[in-house]
């Protein structure tokens, strides 16, 4: 099925310009998991607090300085892993968007001729 519509808008024009000045950057591990960070510790951090202020629940089992520290750990480990996949996927995203724009673009082209 084609488009309805081959004309490329100018908000389409503007992202494949920022996509094709940003999408090595992008890319990379250390910018993923920088920018994506935020909400790996919001996805993160409700664990820990839970953890940490585990003195409201009275049958709780007590839980050691050790365990503490390894349950942090682990809740980093989260933060780091859903921040890096959240980005990955929406590079992803935007990969494909740049991709059918550009094809679509190649139909204007061709439609032009």
């Amino acid at each position: 099925m084609g488009y309805i519509c081959y004309m490329v808008t100018n908000d389409e024009k503007l992202f494949m310009e920022y996509w094709e000045k940003n999408r090595e950057k992008e890319k990379k591990f250390f910018h993923q998991l920088i920018y994506g960070s935020p909400w790996g510790l919001v996805f993160a951090l409700p664990v820990l607090v839970a953890v940490l202020f585990h003195d409201w629940y009275k049958n709780m089992i007590p839980i050691t300085g050790t365990e503490i520290i390894l349950i942090s750990i682990s809740v980093l480990a989260i933060a780091v892993f859903y921040s890096v996949f959240r980005m990955k996927f929406k590079w992803d995203h935007n990969e494909q968007i740049y991709k059918e724009l550009k094809f679509k673009q190649k139909r204007e082209d061709e439609s032009l001729l």
